[in-house]
Order: structure tokens, then sequence, then C-alpha cells
């Protein structure tokens, strides 16, 4: 069970931070949420707690952990199917996993194919989805400025394609 003030990860949302744990009757039902606030964009979430493990909810990264993050946005990007469709559900699965290290592939991925073929108008909005996701746990893991993770993050991302 997490508390009060604990750093998590909402996958397919972002990272924030439990501001209380709250009882709510909802639908004649009632159950504990956390309140989750995410530092990108402002959002609150309500998330019960008795579904934390079928969610996905998890603590976010250490900094050892985002030096991994740092090596796959700067390192080669993975293979990715050619059909869109097939590569579209690829990185959503990966999205959805919740690992910080898949997402960080996609928005290397993505990244990359944006620059050489450019990126249609579901994979940009993936690509913008996965960004803030990444983002938002960067700047918990390290107490960093949303500014400098996103210059970060899209540096490291964009490094291999002008190397080559």
């Amino acid at each position: 069970m997490f508390q009060v003030g604990d750093k998590v990860v909402y996958p397919m949302h972002g990272a924030g931070v439990i501001e209380s744990i709250e009882e709510k009757e909802i639908l004649g039902e009632k159950q504990q949420y956390y309140v989750l606030k995410l530092p990108v964009g402002g959002m609150k979430i309500m998330i019960p707690t008795k579904s934390v493990n079928q969610i996905g909810i998890r603590q976010v990264i250490s900094l050892e952990e985002m030096q991994r993050v740092v090596q796959v946005l700067s390192g080669k990007e993975t293979d990715m199917p050619g059909n869109w469709n097939k590569r579209y559900r690829n990185n959503m699965d990966k999205m959805k996993s919740g690992s910080v290290f898949e997402v960080a592939d996609v928005v290397k991925n993505l990244t990359v194919r944006d620059k050489e073929k450019g990126l249609s108008t579901v994979e940009r909005k993936m690509l913008n989805s996965a960004r803030q996701i990444l983002i938002s746990e960067l700047v918990l893991s390290n107490n960093s400025d949303e500014k400098d993770i996103t210059v970060l993050v899209d540096r490291l991302a964009g490094t291999e394609a002008e190397l080559s």
C-alpha cells in the first residue's frame, strides 16, 4: 500500500504524487481512493486503492534506473514493423506495459521515424503522449524541472538520427 507523498506511476497517464487517501461513496459503494496529482499537466486522478495491482501502479524509478532510460533514449532505435497499424499496436502494447524503458523506446523510435519519414496524426499523438508520460516520471525521479527534462529527452532521443 502506498502512502501520502509517495511518487508513483499510473501507466498511460504518467507519474504523480499521492496527495491524499480518501474514502468516497461512488454508485452506492464506499471505497478508499488514492488522490494522485500529476505535476505535468496538473491533472488530479482518483484511483481505487484495491485496483492498484490490476492497474499497474508502481513507484517511480531510481536515479540508477534513470541512467538506463538515458541509454535507451541515446541508443539505436529498435526494429519496428513497416506497417503503421502493426507499429501502432506494438508501440501501444509497450506504453500499456507501464515500463519506463518501454515508453522510452517508443519515444526514441517515433522521434527517429518522425525525422526520417514523418509521422501520421495518430503516431504523432502517441509520441506526444509517450513523451509526457516519460517526462513526468523523470521529473519526479530526479526532482528536476519539467523544461530541463523535456530538453534532455528531446536531445537524447534525436541524437542517434543526427549522427547517422
